[in-house]
């Protein structure tokens, strides 16, 4: 059993660490040196360089709120997933992305709106016109025309609009960051999930190392409680001193395990308050047990339906690929015409005083001949991101099915656990009671006690690592249908 709860813990941070879905494989990689803006750099949940440059993985930190009290905090599950709701560091990146994707749709559409401006100018010049290639003849029925003109000045005060009229490229353009938009919200409500699914383990470990600290602790009374009977039975002669000797090992024993798991204990304590932004050094105390209660799962099929109505990274994969359809079209369309309009209107004259109104209205139709191979290459590249996000999206629909079913089985599998793990401990209990009584009549030696003990000791480690491992299940179960945020809370929730 404590191989299941290291390997349950293992692979929930595997699945964190290691970006297993698409919401943790792209968490804000939404800037870009170039000016280019494609679906492969979409918001929609990528980490990014400066991220991964702490070689850390960002949902495990967070950012600290308030400051230390004094008094020592109670924290419950719903407080700790409240606060890491708050404060977990890869959902305040998510949402930074979701911002950055906002300004890049607005970057995108402001080919389309009226660009209007002013400007006011007072110009003052003087002109070498022989400098310019200008010459003039001697005899010019003007008279002799200087060579040199000016100083003269004048004043300019004007407005300019432009205003694209059609430009199918800036249409289909917009159209893609609109869709990035929407997948970038779609993976902040999947970080959420993941806060919760982050914050969840990191409670239930919390609570298993209490469960260990007590179990450690009534372990090394029971073990302290024979070493005394056993020292005094020996002093009486009626105990060898093998049996005193077998005693104290024990004792010694259990308390080297009772100063291992309170260790546990701390550094569990501590990284679930890295999670959730609790201030380094705060003082706190879990007041959950979350105890055992058997959930009534959904049947496969209907999961899988829910799942992939639900969860917010198939729906983020689902517009990255539209996002990459648009940018496809939009890198097709630069082989089509656009149509534009400028306008200007100003005051122009030597002074502000002795000016006139003048204006130029212009309409432009650009059409692209032979720019290279430019467009051939963007229509590449994007019809190679839009085959990526379609074989990402076939990828994450095959993903969800593995961790619906992989859920539904371990969930199965942790309720037989704790089940057979509760019996266990109620025979190792009795065990130890009749292995103490028959050495307190000295039927046998406290070789017997002291092999019950560690029968105990195995049997409270399995059910506590059983408990642990059927929590983490149904946090699991909540997180592949797509209900983690809602779920966790009545699932786990104290009885």
């Amino acid at each position: 059993m404590k191989k299941r709860y290291h390997s349950a813990a293992a692979a929930l941070l595997f699945a964190l660490a290691g970006c297993s879905w698409p919401a943790l494989a792209q968490v804000m990689n939404t800037t870009s040196e170039s000016s280019e803006y494609s679906p492969s750099q979409s918001s929609a949940t990528s980490i990014p360089s400066s991220v991964g440059s702490l070689n850390q993985n960002p949902f495990t930190g967070s950012v600290a709120e308030g400051k230390v009290s004094p008094e020592v905090l109670p924290l419950s599950f719903k407080d700790a997933i409240d606060r890491g709701l708050r404060n977990n560091l890869g959902l305040l990146l998510q949402s930074d992305s979701v911002i950055a994707a906002r300004g890049q749709r607005w970057k995108e559409l402001s080919d389309l709106l009226p660009n209007l401006s002013a400007g006011v100018s007072e110009n003052i010049a003087q002109q070498n016109l022989a400098a310019l290639g200008l010459r003039f003849p001697s005899n010019s029925p003007f008279g002799k025309i200087p060579q040199i003109v000016g100083p003269y000045g004048y004043f300019d005060a004007r407005v300019y609009w432009s205003q694209s009229i059609f430009n199918l490229k800036s249409l289909d353009r917009e159209r893609g960051a609109a869709a990035n938009l929407q997948a970038a919200r779609y993976s902040y409500k999947d970080a959420r999930d993941l806060v919760v699914l982050a914050v969840g383990n990191a409670y239930l470990q919390a609570i298993a190392g209490a469960a260990r600290v007590d179990t450690a602790q009534a372990q090394v009374q029971t073990a302290q409680a024979l070493y005394g009977k056993t020292a005094d039975q020996q002093k009486a002669g009626v105990s060898p001193a093998i049996d005193t000797l077998r005693a104290h090992v024990e004792l010694q024993t259990r308390q080297q395990e009772l100063i291992v798991v309170r260790n546990d204990y701390a550094k569990q304590k501590l990284a679930l308050a890295r999670a959730i932004g609790l201030p380094t050094g705060q003082e706190f105390t879990l007041t959950e047990k979350v105890p055992y209660a058997p959930l009534a799962a959904l049947g496969l099929e209907e999961s899988l339906q829910r799942a992939y109505a639900s969860r917010s990274d198939y729906q983020a994969a689902l517009q990255q690929v539209r996002s990459a359809e648009h940018f496809r079209n939009a890198a097709t369309a630069e082989h089509f015409p656009s149509l534009g309009f400028a306008a200007n209107y100003g005051d122009l004259g030597v002074t502000p005083g002795n000016s006139h109104g003048t204006f130029q209205v212009t309409g432009s139709l650009t059409i692209p001949i032979f720019p290279g191979g430019k467009i051939h290459a963007d229509v590449l590249q994007a019809e190679a991101t839009l085959r990526q996000n379609r074989e990402q999206l076939d990828d994450l629909r095959g993903r969800i099915e593995y961790e619906v079913r992989t859920a539904l089985l371990d969930l199965t599998a942790a309720n037989e656990q704790v089940q057979v793990a509760q019996s266990s401990v109620d025979l190792a209990n009795q065990t130890l009671l009749q292995a103490r009584d028959r050495f307190t009549a000295g039927v046998t030696d406290n070789l017997e006690v002291v092999q019950a003990q560690e029968s105990v000791a195995a049997a409270n480690e399995n059910y506590i690592s059983s408990l642990y491992a059927h929590n983490l299940a149904k946090i699991e179960l909540a997180r592949a249908i797509g209900y983690a945020e809602e779920g966790v809370k009545r699932y786990l929730q104290s009885k």
